[in-house]
């Protein structure tokens, strides 16, 4: 008889702390949940979101809530609202989404300003002409960017560009320890000298006026590598149709094939 008492108490127990704990689990996934006014503004104005199918969106979701969490976002003459918070998300997680679990070691927090800024980081005055910087130095594991442009970059007058994108690209270069064009963690060994030779190719089409890539992505090879990726992410089939071999190179480099709709990851 005390036996069966025993067994029933522990039986009863371990029902009790199973119940609770599948309720703790859920109550933790919800509130993990990206909040639905996010949501709301992935659906309305991130075109590279709006393409995925159900499962992921999801995914997308969750890396944009991550992303949100180990990234600090402060506005320097500007406050910072949930449209700044979801469009510099989703800017840094579409380069990495063909890499579940990446996360930019090399970044800390973004710097977001109202307009375009000068070398000594002023949003005022003249000779305000940069976009977007990832800070070197004592700036180190910053990202500074114009609210404009980052507004811009997601708009239906983009065109192929998009700053914070071109941004995060650079980051993503620099996280093997060089900005030079050539990521390698992310671009397999057989592709670097075919990329090396079709970049160089291509910057002195851009030079003679042959190419519609923009004039910008001559000046240095990195420069070239974050105006190309803002090409293939803004206007993946434009791309593909002109500029085949770097469209191959580009997907190889991100895994991912964004003229392809609902394509999973590429490896």
């Amino acid at each position: 008889m005390y036996m069966t008492i025993l067994f029933i108490s522990i039986l009863c127990a371990c029902v009790i702390y199973f119940l609770f704990r599948q309720n703790r689990l859920s109550g933790l996934t919800k509130a993990e949940k990206l909040p639905d006014a996010l949501k709301i503004i992935l659906n309305a104005q991130v075109l590279y979101y709006q393409k995925l199918n159900k499962n992921d969106k999801e995914r997308f979701e969750n890396q944009v809530n991550d992303f949100l969490k180990y990234v600090r976002i402060e506005g320097v003459g500007t406050p910072v609202s949930d449209i700044d918070r979801a469009l510099i998300a989703s800017s840094g997680v579409i380069p990495i989404f063909g890499f579940p679990g990446w996360k930019y070691n090399n970044l800390t927090n973004i710097i977001l300003y109202p307009d375009t800024f000068d070398q000594e980081f002023q949003f005022e005055g003249e000779n305000r002409n940069i976009m977007g910087m990832v800070g070197s130095g004592y700036m180190n594991g910053q990202m500074l960017l114009s609210r404009a442009a980052l507004l811009k970059g997601f708009s239906n007058q983009a065109g192929k560009g998009n700053t914070a994108i071109h941004e995060f690209v650079h980051l993503l270069d620099k996280s093997d320890g060089e900005t030079d064009g050539v990521p390698e963690n992310l671009l397999p060994h057989q592709y670097t000298v075919p990329w090396l030779k079709m970049m160089h190719q291509e910057m002195h089409r851009i030079e003679a006026g042959k190419s519609d890539i923009d004039v910008y992505a001559s000046t240095s090879e990195a420069e070239f590598l974050a105006v190309a990726a803002e090409y293939f992410f803004e206007k993946p089939d434009q791309l593909k149709h002109k500029h085949p071999e770097i469209y191959h190179l580009l997907s190889q480099m991100f895994g991912q094939d964004p003229a392809v709709p609902f394509s999973p990851p590429l490896g």
